[in-house]
């Protein structure tokens, strides 16, 4: 079947589409993609919401029932946003999906509670595009025992083919993730540290931008070796894959007394190292990385990455992969399984007790 993906990341940078052609198995045919960029305004009303999901007990964010103003008003944003994004998308398109996946924004995750929490209103959106809609993906595998993330592992192992292994596939977002796939097909994966979130939060506490483009700031910059070592002291490097964080899990107290582009060239290195820490928990060294995500794009982390992984590395741009729109495309992917039932999470992928097929379906 033909469907759309919608995914809108931790970075807040705005909402990536794309269409694909599958069966959710070995069948992928990749469509057009697209882009809708949030709003200076959208930012600042998803920040607000991610800062109030924080300080807010498990217990009100899953009722709904006493959700405030920030909560609900990011909600609506997310919903409308998502409605204008695959109106104006699928305009331009001459075949009409069949169905929708719908990640959703993340506003907390809390894997130790159980708990996950993405924003956007199913429901809604289907009535409103008179399509049919699968979201809420991560809450069952939560209720097998799962981490609920990462779910894009199961999408990077059907991209793979012949590739030789073992390899990594690293989905450099706002929070990184590893795929590990061994030779015999085995699978591990994980979130191995931040990506862009700390780096992306401290450009716009420190300059006049939303990211450091193509890493030209940390170029400019010197890293702190004592900054550097005091984020790495953070319990979750210890901790046994599968494992997964929140975007909030980390701060930028570390690194707070440090110019902008110290600052940079510290978080850019931080990410790295982060990277490479996972790398280690690994059964093997990976005899190369492929680079996903937005990270992607920077030249000052792909340089780190190269350098303290000790892997060869290559960009999905160079197998063919469209790296842009690859997150869209797997919950593309992933929305085809979840209506035939079958697993979005296994394990070795989330630490689930037993194979997960998730998500709900909203019917147009």
């Amino acid at each position: 079947m033909l469907v759309l993906g919608m995914m809108s990341g931790t970075s807040l940078d705005g909402i990536d589409l794309a269409l694909l052609d599958t069966d959710g198995e070995e069948k992928i045919t990749t469509g057009a993609s697209g882009f809708f960029a949030y709003q200076p305004s959208d930012r600042d009303i998803l920040r607000a919401a991610l800062l109030c999901a924080d300080g807010l007990p498990t217990d009100i964010l899953t009722s709904r029932v006493a959700w405030p103003t920030p909560l609900i008003a990011a909600e609506t944003l997310i919903t409308q946003r998502h409605f204008e994004a695959a109106r104006d998308f699928l305009s331009q398109e001459k075949r009409q999906p069949q169905l929708i996946g719908f990640h959703g924004q993340t506003l907390t995750h809390r894997p130790d509670e159980a708990m996950t929490l993405q924003i956007g209103d199913g429901a809604a959106l289907a009535a409103q595009l008179n399509i049919d809609v699968i979201g809420d993906f991560r809450s069952a595998d939560m209720r097998a025992g799962g981490q609920g993330a990462p779910l894009v592992p199961l999408f990077h192992a059907a991209l793979i083919g012949p590739l030789e292994a073992p390899l990594g596939v690293v989905n450099l977002g706002g929070i990184a993730n590893v795929t590990y796939l061994e030779t015999d097909g085995a699978i591990l994966a994980f979130d191995t540290g931040p990506a862009n979130a700390l780096l992306d939060d401290w450009m716009v506490q420190n300059t006049d931008h939303a990211y450091d483009a193509n890493g030209a700031l940390a170029a400019q910059g010197q890293v702190d070796e004592a900054a550097l070592a005091a984020l790495m002291q953070h319990d979750y490097f210890a901790k046994a894959p599968p494992k997964s964080l929140d975007r909030l899990d980390f701060d930028l107290a570390p690194v707070a007394h440090l110019s902008a582009a110290d600052g940079a060239a510290t978080l850019t290195a931080f990410s790295a190292q982060a990277l490479a820490a996972g790398l280690a928990q690994c059964p093997q060294q990976p005899s190369r990385l492929i680079l996903c995500g937005g990270g992607r794009h920077n030249a000052s982390l792909c340089q780190h990455i190269s350098r303290v992984s000790g892997c060869a590395v290559v960009l999905c741009d160079d197998l063919g992969w469209a790296g842009d729109a690859l997150e869209a495309q797997a919950f593309a992917w992933l929305a085809a399984r979840s209506l035939r039932g079958l697993p979005l999470s296994l394990p070795q992928t989330t630490g689930a007790r037993q194979p997960v097929t998730g998500g709900i379906l909203f019917k147009a």
